[in-house]
């Protein structure tokens, strides 16, 4: 049995849930999508699917294990037939068999809602009036707008991509679903890597970890430009981008992704198109809204590595921050005229409150609307942050570690600058002075954004950055998947019975499989008294490598 294929024969809805029976699992989760006689007003006689099987079955079977492994289900399947097939027949089937209910909706509208937008597979409609298209490519091909998915911050523990139907077009979607490929045509080749996995130090295992690798892009204008051409074409597996800004005319001599003529469009979805058209296997995910504290500590939860491309010190800060406190690896840079700087954050290393013990504020040096810049000068420090970027995911020797690299485009002149960690530093628990008094640390600005959820890089980080954390689940679950790092067992139902188990001055942080059930005891222990409780946002499956 696969857990991902294709089918030319009616499907039955019975024996697909007899092959997920499973005497551990507690809850059962199916989906159903039908051939409906109807869409956007136009009187449809059938439909008919066609699939790229090759990559197609290979990319399904990725995104049920994903599934399996993001929310902690006992089995997990997605049946999707191919061929003509009348009004009334049903179109997909994913069934989903877990410990819990939440675990196995969760996870059947997540493995619908990717295979949706990532599984290369065509829909042509047959209408009444005798005209017929195929839908998704027509406008993947139209319309940008279309062929990219808008995320936003989830604002529930599972992030919850939307439902499938049979006639739903590919493109409109809310929540944390992902944004649809490009679609393969028949006889498009594969993307073709072996000019850098000839290199010893990368090869197909190195290939392998780029696949593997999820990057987050903040920003799309002059630096993020190569950042994400570069990464997309050498194969990173998961690219975000988050950028609120429109394009305009005065970023062409830079940006040069973009044309005239998409001039006034938002730049976060004219990039996930020209990405997804050089290299489809990469999974393009656009976010476009300006990053804030507010939304950049839950988006950055589901990524490996965080590259600064913005053009203000806020933004620049908020992400050394967020880096800081997941633990996660950041590039960063920034360009003055004909100058730049680059520099990377990783864990226990300087950050850039090490180097800028105060944040420089907004305004006091010129963007590059303000101070002017020639177009090369971003590309060049871009093509570096892509560079650090691929030795990050690689591994390759001669990283950036512990300094600020000032480059001057003007004379062509290289300094290295040493960024050693301050001496007062304690990673994610650092608390700084400034003028002002003091100033919240990192952690502390995400849990008071997050409200009852935060997300964290590992359990070792938590409890290195001052919290207890806390595993809610019971003990077979724990037997079976034991978490990794530091932690107390309490099952959820004897710390309700008992909170007193808990100190009123102590700062914890509760995990469970998929973070429901621990964002409902935090609720719940926050009302009895217990003002420093927090949960661990998508739970134990949200963990980086989990």
């Amino acid at each position: 049995m696969r857990a991902f294929e294709f089918s030319d024969l009616p499907l039955a809805a019975g024996p697909l849930t007899a092959s997920l029976v499973d005497p551990a699992a507690g809850g059962f989760a199916s989906f159903e999508g039908w051939v409906r006689d109807h869409n956007d007003g136009r009187a449809v006689r059938l439909l008919e699917y066609e699939a790229y099987p090759e990559l197609a079955v290979r990319e399904g079977e990725r995104i049920v294990a994903e599934a399996i492994r993001r929310f902690g289900v006992r089995r997990a399947r997605c049946v999707h037939r191919v061929g003509a097939l009348p009004l009334g027949e049903m179109a997909v089937w994913v069934g989903v068999s877990a410990p819990h209910r939440a675990e196995a909706f969760a996870a059947c509208r997540y493995i619908i809602d990717e295979v949706k937008h990532r599984v290369p597979i065509w829909k042509k409609e047959h209408y009444t009036s005798g005209d017929s298209g195929w839908v998704n490519c027509e406008r993947c091909a139209a319309d940008a707008d279309a062929s990219v998915a808008v995320h936003a911050p989830a604002d529930s523990a599972t992030r919850e991509p939307r439902g499938h139907d049979a006639q739903a077009h590919a493109g409109h979607a809310h929540g944390e679903a992902a944004a649809a490929p490009a679609r393969h045509p028949r006889g498009l080749p594969a993307a073709d890597y072996s000019r850098q996995t000839v290199l010893p130090e990368v090869g197909r295992d190195g290939q392998a970890r780029l696949r593997a690798a999820r990057v987050l892009v903040i920003g799309a204008g002059g630096l993020g430009v190569p950042v994400l051409g570069y990464l997309t074409g050498a194969g990173v597996g998961t690219l975000g981008i988050v950028d609120g800004d429109l394009l305009d005319a005065s970023n062409l001599h830079r940006q040069t992704l973009y044309a005239l003529a998409d001039v006034g469009r938002p730049k976060a979805l004219l990039a996930a198109q020209r990405l997804k058209a050089l290299n489809p296997e990469v999974d393009v995910r656009a976010y476009a809204e300006r990053a804030d504290a507010a939304n950049l500590p839950g988006l950055a939860a589901g990524y490996d590595v965080l590259v600064d491309c913005s053009d203000n010190f806020g933004t620049r800060f908020l992400v050394n921050d967020v880096a800081v406190r997941l633990g996660l690896p950041a590039v960063l840079a920034s360009v003055y005229q004909y100058e730049g700087q680059l520099q990377v954050v990783r864990a226990g290393g300087a950050c850039l409150r090490c180097v800028w013990p105060q944040a420089t504020r907004d305004g006091l040096v010129g963007n590059c609307a303000e101070a002017g810049v020639l177009g090369p000068v971003p590309g060049t420090l871009g093509s570096l942050q892509a560079l650090e970027v691929l030795k990050l995911v690689l591994d390759l020797p001669s990283q950036l570690r512990d300094a600020v690299l000032l480059v001057d485009l003007g004379t062509l002149e290289i300094r290295r600058i040493a960024a050693r960690r301050a001496s007062a530093c304690r990673g994610a628990a650092c608390i700084r002075l400034t003028a002002a008094g003091e100033e919240p640390t990192a952690a502390a600005r995400c849990e008071a954004d997050a409200g009852l959820e935060i997300p964290v890089g590992s359990l070792a980080g938590a409890a290195a950055a001052g919290y207890v954390v806390v595993d809610l689940r019971d003990a077979g679950e724990v037997a079976a998947r034991p978490a990794p790092g530091p932690h107390l067992h309490i099952p959820l139902a004897q710390l309700l019975d008992h909170p007193d188990a808990l100190t009123a001055e102590g700062r914890y942080l509760l995990l469970c499989a998929s973070g429901q059930r621990s964002r409902a005891a935090a609720a719940a222990l926050r009302q009895a008294g217990f003002a420093r409780v927090w949960s661990l946002a998508g739970g134990l499956a949200a963990l980086p490598g989990d």
